[in-house]
């Protein structure tokens, strides 16, 4: 079984290689055209020539970074907006402050709270005479 684990890992290394380019966009390709990083790496994969030239110098990679803060992809697409966290989003925030803003109370809402209140007022007087005791043996008021 072990000595199948070298030609497992060199197949492993072959089929990451080959969908790793496949699924790079173009834009992040170096030094070749797209179609000729594949055609590399299938062509070169069982001497491990083409998955490790993709891997070394074929895609742009995002961990290097450089004092300016963002990748070397992020920097050569200029126009890329970053992700911002919506509470530092202060577009996000106004959407939520209009959201919530009052626009004004229809005819409707205020029946509606007029009714609430009546039931409140009712349950609250219900409890108080709950409490005065089992003498005070009074109708509840509709």
């Amino acid at each position: 079984m072990l000595r199948y684990l070298p030609f497992l890992l060199v197949l492993a290394l072959w089929i990451y290689a080959f969908i790793d380019c496949l699924n790079t966009p173009e834009e992040e390709v170096r030094h070749l055209p797209k179609v000729v990083w594949v055609i590399i790496v299938l062509l070169f994969g069982e001497v491990l020539i083409g998955p490790v030239a993709w891997l070394a110098a074929g895609k742009v990679r995002k961990g290097a970074r450089d004092g300016s803060g963002g990748a070397p992809s992020e920097r050569r697409r200029g126009n890329k907006q970053r992700w911002v966290a919506p509470d530092d989003n202060p577009d996000f925030l106004k959407s939520l402050k209009d959201e919530t803003a009052p626009s004004g109370t229809s005819g409707e809402d205020e029946s509606t709270m007029r009714d609430r209140e009546a039931d409140l007022r009712r349950r609250e007087e219900e409890l108080k005479r709950r409490e005065d005791g089992p003498g005070d043996s009074t109708p509840p008021k509709p």
